[in-house]
């Protein structure tokens, strides 16, 4: 199996209320810990989250800070080591770039939706391309109410929404993550 060239962002802004309007969310420490631990078990290289806000930046590299030096890092070194993913990033175009240095190549660019779009795609087809490590890939969830037009037309791909039995779908950011991640990369 190819190396699989994996990425992933958690956009803050631009991303919607439940009024369609653009603003920015806070940081959940509990999505960081927890999307980091999901990404770093599905082989993920980096967690990039964008966030505009100086304060909200400072939380999420207390976070990184506290379990990567000192007492965190002693107490549990795999939550350490699941961290080491994490990137603070003030715009979208960031993440891009970043990548686009490491990797010497544009990341083909997968957006995470609970609506379906014309280049909506399945997880079955989206995991095959992960695995055969052709591209860099980015996979961006939103925070709130969705990613922002202006984000999701950017997109390459995007994935087809979660749905269970119900027709409730308002998944926190941090258990979508963990089902996509499964569902593209998990070992049936």
């Amino acid at each position: 199996m190819a190396e699989i060239r994996l990425y992933m962002a958690v956009v803050h802004y631009p991303v919607y209320n439940k009024h369609r309007e653009i603003i920015t969310t806070s940081i959940v420490i509990h999505d960081i810990h927890d999307i980091a631990r999901a990404g770093k078990t599905y082989g993920a290289t980096a967690l990039y989250e964008v966030e505009p806000l100086p304060q909200e930046q400072q939380v999420a590299l207390r976070i990184a800070q506290f379990w990567n030096e000192g007492f965190g890092h002693e107490y549990n070194p795999n939550r350490s080591e699941s961290l080491s993913l994490l990137r603070v990033v003030t715009h979208f175009e960031e993440t891009l770039a970043d990548i686009q240095q490491a990797e010497g190549e544009k990341p083909v660019l997968v957006g995470t939706s609970a609506r379906t779009f014309a280049n909506s795609i399945g997880y079955p087809a989206m995991g095959e391309k992960l695995r055969s490590g052709d591209h860099p890939y980015l996979l961006t969830f939103g925070t709130g109410f969705g990613l922002a037009d202006e984000i999701m037309m950017q997109m390459d791909y995007i994935l087809d929404p979660i749905w269970g039995p119900t027709a409730f779908n308002h998944l926190s950011v941090r258990s979508a993550a963990a089902i996509i991640l499964d569902r593209l990369l998990g070992r049936l």
